[in-house]
């Protein structure tokens, strides 16, 4: 089994939106519009099992220090196999190569982030100057991250982690 971790390309979208369609109906992602992929495929990475796309995730820079991982996900029938783990890494590679110091995740899946050196927080851990400026994202992500209760159902059960790289 030889994995691929590479920068997700348009032609990947397709194969990372069934990835968040199989795991968005029960909350462990939040759905996408495809349009929304497309504009942020810049973000993403996918993992490929011969020549195959088998999981994804996306690195979303949210201010100067911190950004967010989102979208990570890998099929069922290759789950236990690391692969998750290697998006992880990438990930946080690329967030250390944009000089990122902190990189949050909302999840249901805390053991696994919490392998990772995620820990839970209870608060956005951001001083109130750029918690105003964070306010002003049209970014459904940064207002999980902000906890404001216009997006409470979507974070229902998700534990808010921090890693500090």
């Amino acid at each position: 089994m030889s994995i691929v971790i590479r920068p997700a390309r348009t032609k990947d979208v397709r194969a990372v939106r069934e990835l968040i369609d199989r795991y968005s109906p029960d909350g462990r992602l939040l759905s996408k519009n495809t349009v929304t992929i497309y504009e942020d495929v810049q973000e993403f990475v996918v993992a490929e099992l011969d020549g195959q796309v088998v999981g994804c995730g996306a690195l979303h820079v949210m201010w100067e220090d911190l950004g967010e991982v989102r979208t990570v996900a890998v099929l069922p029938e290759v789950k236990g196999k690391g692969i998750g783990g290697q998006i992880l890494d990438v990930l946080m590679s690329r967030a250390q190569d944009l000089g990122l110091g902190r990189v949050f995740c909302l999840t249901f899946e805390t053991g696994f982030f919490g392998h990772y050196g995620f820990e839970p927080i209870e608060e956005a851990p951001v001083d109130p100057a750029i918690y105003a400026q964070l306010l002003q994202s049209g970014d459904e992500g940064v207002a999980e991250f902000l906890d404001l209760e216009r997006v409470k159902p979507n974070t229902l059960g998700n534990t808010r982690m921090l890693k500090h790289l």
